[in-house]
């Protein structure tokens, strides 16, 4: 999902968005910026950290909050790319 929202979102960019994935963690790097999933964090390149889990119904926990895996990886591609400029 988040490779899709990456391309979709970089229509719209100068730059675009490079999804990374290992067993260990996911990164999406954007121009000199990055978000990094890991089992238990969500970790960016300005230094901000947030719990982050997969729940048994599908959706994403980041932080506090609880959405659809679907709609926290639009929201994580849009920022990245929209605030790249």
């Amino acid at each position: 999902m988040l490779r899709v929202y990456a391309a979709a979102h970089g229509m719209n960019s100068p730059y675009h968005g490079v999804v990374e994935v290992s067993a260990e963690d996911i990164t999406l790097r954007v121009n000199d910026r990055w978000v990094r999933f890991t089992h238990d964090a969500l970790e960016t390149s300005e230094g901000s950290t947030a719990g982050f889990a997969l729940q048994e119904d599908g959706n994403i926990l980041i932080g506090e909050v609880s959405e659809e895996m679907d709609m926290a990886a639009e929201q994580v591609a849009r920022r990245m790319l929209q605030g790249s400029e």
